[in-house]
């Protein structure tokens, strides 16, 4: 039984649809991230779930039953938020303490909780102080702590990192890989940064425009994209995607020609593909090398960012506005300007036909 389902869930704000028949179902002790676009639904997903808005349509159950009704407090759900909403005039305890204080839990309780919790999120130090006194990555850690005293079913985050530097995000990107691990709790954590979606996840939910467009592990939204959408969301620096038409069809491979009438070879099944068919072509920066010599391109660079662990390379390609992006080792000797000669091996293309949709991808070399 899933500790989740979501059915057909919809929501319209001032006859705007922010979401359109959602449905999903989340298991027990599942890390599950909601990715997207601003303004894709995420947010008010998860406030649904918590019970602080509510769906104009559908339904929830939690553990089977429907949660249709039920106050936030009776959800067994606890939320944190990316501005920590800390109490400014209560001490660290205080506000870890103030749910269960609400709820009449015994004081002994309540002790053994914020320690056992503060001890976890190593803040044990900090309970006296006030949120005034405190780091945003110590006030983040107030925030979980105040979430794990009430050992909810499901923990409900809200780009709970977003406003911490770069440095501590990664710390505790980390530090929220450790905690899953050990309370073994189910998890949903709504975030725009692709990073956090592909380190953390068990499963990433792809949202746009209020609907799913695809779930699946991170290596599955990564590898086999469902559209042109999530193939082009997902992976830092994007997809380089190239306007072109159907030339050629064989068995297993697709030839295109391009705008600038190179042609390319990619391992793709056909379907209903026919010669003349506009489509999509797109490569991943780390597919392109200067040492594969199939379906090469020249480009001219424009940008090369060192950034120590490798380089990201920028360069125009004939025929194409949008800049094209490629990978190399940080030992690499290439400068502004250089003109390089870069292919990528057939079964590293993907085909979009004209709708944005996906051809079923052909892996052999």
């Amino acid at each position: 039984m899933a500790q989740l389902e979501l059915s057909s869930i919809s929501k319209t704000i001032e006859k705007n649809l922010i979401l359109d028949k959602i449905s999903l179902e989340i298991c027990e002790g599942e890390f599950v991230v909601l990715v997207g676009p601003s303004g894709c639904g995420k947010s008010t997903l998860l406030r649904i779930i918590a019970g602080l808005d509510t769906p104009t349509m559908g339904d929830i159950a939690i553990e089977g039953k429907s949660a249709a009704g039920l106050l936030p407090n009776e959800r067994g759900v606890a939320m944190v938020f990316q501005s920590y909403a800390l109490y400014p005039h209560l001490s660290v305890y205080d506000n870890m303490a103030f749910a269960l204080k609400m709820a009449k839990t015994p004081k002994a309780e309540i002790e053994f909780a914020i320690n056992k919790s503060a001890q976890i999120l190593g803040i044990s130090q900090l309970l006296d102080r006030r949120p005034s006194q405190l780091s945003g990555g110590q006030k983040q850690r107030v925030a979980i702590g105040r979430a794990i005293v009430r050992s909810p079913k499901l923990f409900l985050l809200d780009e709970p990192l977003s406003n911490l530097d770069a440095g501590l995000r990664v710390h505790m990107r980390h530090e929220f890989a450790r905690l899953h691990r050990e309370l073994s709790t189910t998890m949903i954590y709504v975030t725009h940064d692709q990073v956090e979606a592909m380190t953390l996840a068990d499963r990433i939910v792809v949202l746009n425009h209020g609907k799913i467009e695809q779930i699946g592990t991170p290596d599955e939204i990564y590898s086999r994209p469902n559209n042109l959408f999530v193939a082009t969301f997902l992976g830092s620096p994007r997809m380089n995607i190239f306007e072109c038409h159907i030339n050629a069809l064989g068995a297993g491979f697709v030839e295109v020609e391009l705008l600038n009438k190179q042609k390319m070879r990619v391992n793709a099944k056909t379907q209903s593909a026919s010669i003349g068919d506009k489509v999509t072509l797109g490569v991943r920066p780390d597919a392109l090398s200067p040492n594969i010599k199939t379906n090469k391109m020249q480009l001219q660079l424009d940008i090369v960012e060192n950034i120590g662990s490798g380089c990201s390379l920028y360069g125009t390609y004939n025929g194409y506005e949008d800049p094209v992006a490629a990978i190399a080792p940080a030992a690499s000797e290439f400068k502004r300007f250089d003109n390089i000669e870069l292919g990528f091996k057939p079964s590293d293309g993907y085909l979009f036909d004209e709708g944005g949709n996906s051809f079923d991808r052909d892996t052999l070399n």
